[in-house]
Formats: structure tokens, C-alpha cells, sequence
């Protein structure tokens, strides 16, 4: 075969592959790449929105990191969903799936009580939790006077805040459970068996039979449990709005990160430094840190899960 046949056949078997793969690569392009590098570029500029962006170099980082009073608190709010939340939503949704699964009279009924949480609009679950748990005239509060416990101060009390978001987050644990469910129910039984012949205990047949098998899952949920609380945006803002009892209408601004800033995440400020204050390349370093940020964690855990394989091969 000639020289020249030959290239033509890797050059014809190249073009049918980008021919394949561009649906794919016209999606990254519009879709990652280029808001990407535009961010990238905007936070290094001067821009309201109205004007032609100018040239401002490393201001809009210097400001956002030394004098934006927001960022830091914001920045240790959502680092502390991220770690608490998180952990607590996959180690929750792993139990009730777990329970489920092993109860034999009325699982349907059960399944179904624990996933329509998760179906009710953000919005209208977090004013519904924001009433139910309002320090003065919430149920919930009554409740807990009435039986002797202290009542805590939930969305109106800076140390309550975001435990209470917590509780709103393991509210909606339905698509965890389910997940988990069809997780479990794919382990094999005959190693549950092998395992009870061999006297192991059941804490030693989830560690040793069904954590390995599921391992992928829960690092499935714990990666987009990250994505997730890094976007976390509707929940706290409009707590904080119902709980502070601000009504926005025309010609208000609420400032988020009510009570006492317990509530502000990054997401909240690049919404509140974009559209509320009109500083674009500011808005750009903040998501540019939401980037970062979550590029981090998920190659970390990714990182810990290759481990984890090799260390038990």
C-alpha cells in the first residue's frame, strides 16, 4: 500500500471520528470552554453591564480577597455545607436506603413518605421549613417548649442557620435513597451468605460485603453532593429573606446573608455582585473560586477513590 493511499485512510478515519465526536465537542466548546475563558477574561476587566469592559488587572482580585467583607464569611458557609452537609445527606441516604430495603411490610409506603420531599420546589420547601421552625410562632418550637427543651432560634439565629439548612437538605433525601436502593439490591447475595457462613457479625458483613460493592455509588453521591453545595443559591437566600421578614418589591434590595451573614454562599455573591451592584469582573473572580474550589474537591476524591481500588486489589 502506498505512502500516499495510507494517509488518505487515517485522514478519511479521523474526519469520521470528529464527525462522531462533534456533537460532543460543539457542546464543550459553547457550553464550558468558551463561558470559561470569558470568565476567565471579565475578572481581569472593568465592567458594569452598560460600558465597554476596560483593562483593570489583578483589581477585581485584590478587592474580592482583601476587601469584600462578604467573601470570607461566604467562603467558610459553603466550605462547611460542603463538608457537613454533605456527609450528613450521604450517610442519611445510605441509612434510610439500607432500612428499606431490609423491611418487608410496607417498604412501598415507606419509599414513597421518604422521596416526595424531594419532589416539592425548593422555594416552597424552604418557606415552608422557615415557618414551621419561625422561633416565635413555628410548631416546632412549641413542641420542644413543651416538653422542656430549649427552642432554638433556627433561620433567625446565626449559630442555627445552617444546621437548620442541614435539616432542610436531609428533608429532600429521596433521590439519595433511591440511588442507594438500587445500589444495595444489586449486591450479590451469594457474598451476604458466604459472609454469614463465615460467622461474620452484621457490621462486618455492610463494611466488608456491602461497602465495596456500592463504593462507586457513594462516590457517585458524594461528588454531585459537592456540585451541589457549591451551587447551593435558592435555599439559604430565601430562608434568610422569610426568616428576616423582608418582602422584595419594586426599588428594594435585600442583602443576603441574613442573620448576621450565616447564610451567605459564594453563589450568593456572584449573584449580588453581578446583578445587584453591577461589578461583572468581581462576579467572575468569585465563580472563578466556585470553579477551583469544586475542580479541587472532586480531584481529591477521585484521587482517594483510585486509592482506595489499588489498595484493595
Amino acid at each position: 500500500m502506498s505512502t500516499v493511499t495510507l494517509a488518505s485512510k487515517r485522514r478519511r478515519s479521523a474526519l469520521r471520528t470528529l464527525a462522531f465526536m462533534s456533537p460532543w465537542l460543539i457542546g464543550f466548546a459553547v457550553f464550558f470552554a468558551y463561558p470559561l475563558i470569558s470568565t476567565v477574561y471579565f475578572s481581569f476587566m472593568h465592567y458594569d453591564g452598560f460600558r465597554p469592559p476596560t483593562w483593570s488587572g489583578g483589581k477585581n482580585w485584590a478587592y474580592v480577597f482583601r476587601h469584600y467583607p462578604l467573601f470570607w464569611p461566604a467562603l467558610r458557609n459553603t466550605l462547611w455545607l460542603v463538608l457537613v452537609t454533605v456527609s450528613l445527606r450521604v450517610v442519611f441516604g445510605l441509612g434510610v436506603g439500607l432500612l428499606i430495603t431490609r423491611i418487608r411490610t410496607a417498604a412501598g409506603v415507606f419509599r414513597t413518605l421518604f422521596y416526595l420531599p424531594y419532589l416539592a420546589p425548593p422555594v416552597a420547601a424552604t418557606m415552608a421549613f422557615a415557618f414551621l421552625l419561625n422561633p416565635g410562632t413555628g410548631p416546632v418550637n412549641s413542641i420542644l417548649e413543651k416538653t422542656g427543651v430549649p427552642a432554638p432560634g433556627w433561620f433567625n439565629d446565626p449559630a442555627w442557620s445552617k444546621p437548620a439548612l442541614t435539616l432542610l437538605a436531609l428533608w429532600g433525601i429521596g433521590d439519595l435513597m433511591v440511588i442507594f436502593m438500587a445500589a444495595l439490591l444489586d449486591v450479590p447475595k451469594e457474598q451476604y451468605e458466604a459472609a454469614e457462613l463465615d460467622g461474620a457479625s452484621a457490621w462486618q458483613r455492610f463494611r466488608f460485603v456491602t461497602l465495596p460493592n456500592i463504593s462507586p455509588i457513594v462516590m457517585f453521591a458524594v461528588v454531585t453532593g459537592v456540585i451541589q453545595a457549591m451551587q447551593y443559591y435558592t435555599q439559604p437566600l430565601i430562608a434568610g429573606k422569610v426568616a428576616s421578614g423582608v418582602i422584595q418589591g419594586a426599588g428594594t434590595q435585600f442583602e443576603p446573608g441574613y442573620p448576621d451573614k450565616s447564610t451567605l454562599t459564594l453563589p450568593q455573591l456572584v449573584y449580588n455582585l453581578g446583578f445587584q451592584r453591577f461589578d461583572y469582573g468581581s462576579a467572575c473572580v468569585v465563580a472563578l473560586v466556585l470553579f477551583a474550589l469544586s475542580t479541587a474537591f472532586t480531584a481529591l476524591l477521585m484521587r482517594r477513590r483510585g486509592g482506595l481500588i489499588q489498595a484493595g486489589d
